[in-house]
């Protein structure tokens, strides 16, 4: 199928070929027929990916920031690499999305297929998107009105912080798309509405609708305009629904609102507020969070678990219907509201132009005749002739560490990749063509039944590594999996008997042992037992990214501090045989991010392991100190070892290198050689033991034993 991206690496608005995207159980398959373009927002996005590298950092101070800091911490190269690797993922483009439905998730009871549907999926011929996104068409709205409705929802959920009465006055500042809706809407609640926009043919149309709206380019001033409207008491309410980096409209707001009025945000404004403003009247300023709740939510948006009703009346899916309603009965038009039709191949025609005409809304047209590919399957390059007795290698994911470090690290080692799949599709491609790797999938079976691919690299969400490799097993593939093997003891156990019954192996991304620095290290231990204490400044991330969450990620534990238990096994020489984990905060949960992992060993080692999200940017985010028989050895952000008391070692630097090239190396060798896993299965097994045991401490509060 073709998909419309914007790239933000070279400015270019494109259609990309890729695999029909897969339909998971909680998600609708939707073969489109028609998209609206918001011209507000992907204006933003297309302008963002033309300008040049240092009008793209001038709007976005804080990443600078970030940037500059990951320097002193990881050098110029790898940050430039990884900055390099943002800018080279190009993003879809389109969230106001009319089809019908072809293909059904087994979790969804409320559709069925050949539904005329509304959605926000993207600008692509086929789009699969979760239940809880999706609303309905009633009879009698068309299509092209149906494409309003994700757009109509964003007006709708700033009315409802407005929280209107019947009789009030209401202002919305900007008519563009969504502020003709929004006064459309505020006009259908009972409300007195003021409109204001510079642009003439705007204004007209508002006022076809029986709003009073008013240029400002010609001589109005905003403020007395309202207060004249009022009787000098000021508007109830404003909605801003501009896109505009001024300050003067949050202060104009302000001043034309009543005493104790609301002023909801739902555009693009400069928030440069004067305490008086809003101080003498005791204003209230909220800001509107796209279609509603459940926005942003992964349990309400791909896990399809919806808030009760009685409780959250409005949920985004709701606001979604509401629009359709509207639309039905006629209390919203928008027919009006088109400029023009375009086909789907011409979208050029649209986006060459965008924000230099004066359209309001644009909708593409999809011939769904005369559909690009219906395929999960699309071949990125030519048919590719392997090398006989090499390994060929097959990839499930495609997200940003896959790009920005597994496929760069694989082919610099020499890999043969001839499939890559991602459920979506898109990026999967993407990964494809950079990569020069031969077939793209959205169907991750096809990587399992082709004969030719005798080793599979799980490199997907944590939470469903387990589930990927047990199937790669069972198909007798040579399984790499990315940290961790397994979220869950249940997931642990179904991949030791799949191993039990396979011909293939599993080994696991624990690239750490075998980083250059860390075999100097080990080469300066002896058998003997030995403390280590090993400090991950792993730095904050936000409660609601997936690696929070127990079924997605596991937490970061679970995650990422699974690493350090690896690489601490790998030194000591010996298996972890106690475990306790401890964690900040008087209520800690199992998700925690700031705890320290106590681990004994069988030899008599002791190890610590301190994983920390409360630290500073500038503290080095990796650190392991290794003390036995009257030496230490300090290996500092994989840039330094220095060695205390060790004879004949002082110190080693080195360029930042966490070992994954190295990892590769190997496994390509040990698949060519069959000479089994690069790290055995006891170990691996022992770590994923002592992982999910940590975090069975913390809930139980005691040691944990691994058998």
């Amino acid at each position: 199928m073709l998909q419309l991206v914007q790239s933000f690496n070279d400015g270019q608005t494109k259609l990309e070929l890729v695999p029909v995207p897969l339909c998971n159980s909680r998600s609708v398959l939707i073969q489109t027929t028609h998209t609206l373009v918001s011209l507000g927002t992907e204006k933003m996005l297309v302008d963002f990916g033309k300008g040049s590298f240092l009008q793209k950092a001038k709007q976005q101070p804080d990443k600078v920031k970030e940037v500059i800091a990951k320097v002193k911490i990881d050098g110029l190269a790898p940050t430039i690499a990884a900055v390099k690797n943002k800018l080279e993922q190009p993003i879809p483009l389109g969230y106001c999305n009319v089809g019908t439905i072809i293909e059904v998730g087994r979790d969804v009871t409320e559709f069925k297929v050949g539904d005329r549907v509304a959605s926000n999926g993207p600008h692509a011929e086929y789009a699969s998107v979760p239940k809880n996104l999706v609303a309905k068409i009633p009879e009698g709205v068309s299509d092209e009105q149906a494409a309003f409705t994700v757009i109509g929802a964003i007006g709708l959920q700033g009315i409802r912080l407005v929280n209107p009465t019947l009789g009030e006055t209401a202002v919305v500042v900007g008519l563009g798309l969504i502020g003709l809706i929004t006064a459309q809407l505020l006009k259908a609640n009972g409300c007195n509405v003021i409109g204001f926009d510079f642009d003439q043919s705007k204004v007209d149309l508002a006022n076809s609708y029986g709003i009073d709206a008013v240029n400002p380019g010609k001589g109005v001033k905003q403020v007395e305009y309202v207060l004249e409207k009022t009787n000098q008491i000021g508007c109830d309410s404003v909605i801003i629904t501009a896109s505009n980096p001024s300050n003067e409209i949050i202060s104009q707001s302000a001043q034309m609102s009543r005493k104790r009025g609301r002023i909801v945000l739902v555009g693009v404004i400069g928030l440069d507020i004067k305490r008086s403003d809003f101080y003498e009247k005791e204003l209230s300023f909220q800001v509107s969070c796209s279609y509603g709740p459940g926005r942003y939510d992964s349990g309400y948006e791909e896990g399809g678990n919806d808030y009760p009703l009685p409780y959250v009346r409005w949920t985004e899916k709701r606001n979604f219907e509401a629009v359709l309603n509207a639309l039905a009965n006629g209390t919203l038009f928008v027919d009006s509201l088109i400029t023009e039709r375009v086909p789907f191949e011409n979208y050029s025609e649209i986006y060459d132009n965008i924000g230099k005409g004066n359209s309001i809304a644009s909708l593409l047209v999809y011939d769904t005749e005369k559909k690009s590919s219906d395929s999960r399957n699309v071949k990125i390059t030519g048919t590719k002739t392997y090398i006989e007795g090499k390994p060929v290698l097959g990839v499930i994911g495609a997200g940003n560490f896959t790009g920005s470090t597994i496929l760069p690290k694989l082919k610099a080692a020499g890999a043969q990749i001839k499939s890559i799949a991602s459920s979506k599709g898109l990026s999967g491609s993407i990964q494809a063509k950079k990569h020069s790797i031969e077939n793209s999938t959205s169907d991750y079976k096809g990587i399992l039944a082709d004969s030719e691919i005798n080793t599979v690299l799980v490199t997907t969400q944590h939470g469903s590594h387990a589930m990927f490799v047990s199937e790669a097993l069972e198909s007798d593939k040579l399984v790499f999996v990315e940290k961790p093997l397994s979220t869950t003891w249940e997931g642990l156990e179904k991949v030791e008997k799949a191993l039990e019954n396979s011909k293939g192996w599993v080994t696991v991304g624990f690239n750490r042992r075998f980083a250059p620095l860390a075999l100097e290290l080990k080469k300066r231990l002896s058998p003997a037992p030995m403390n280590i204490i090993a400090t991950m400044n792993a730095g904050f991330i936000p409660p609601g990214v997936w690696v929070h969450d127990l079924k997605a990620g596991g937490g970061r534990i679970i995650g990422e501090a699974c690493h350090f238990i690896d690489l601490c096994t790998y030194f000591t020489g010996s298996k972890v045989v106690e475990v306790c984990m401890n964690a900040m905060g008087p209520d800690a949960q199992a998700n925690t991010d700031n705890a320290s992992i106590l681990l004994k060993y069988e030899n008599g080692s002791n190890t610590v392991i301190n994983n920390f999200s409360n630290g500073s940017k500038t503290y080095s985010k990796e650190r392991i100190e290794v003390h036995q028989q009257n030496s230490t050895l300090v290996l500092d952000n994989w840039r330094k070892l220095t060695g205390f008391g060790v004879r004949g070692f002082s110190s080693k630097r080195s360029k930042q290198d966490k070992g994954h090239f190295n990892q590769f190396k190997q496994l390509l060798e040990s698949v060519e050689k069959a000479s089994g896993p690069t790290i055995p299965w006891e170990e691996v097994l022992n770590t994923s033991k002592a992982t999910l045991a940590a975090v069975n401490s913390l809930i139980e509060g005691k040691w944990i034993s691994i058998k």
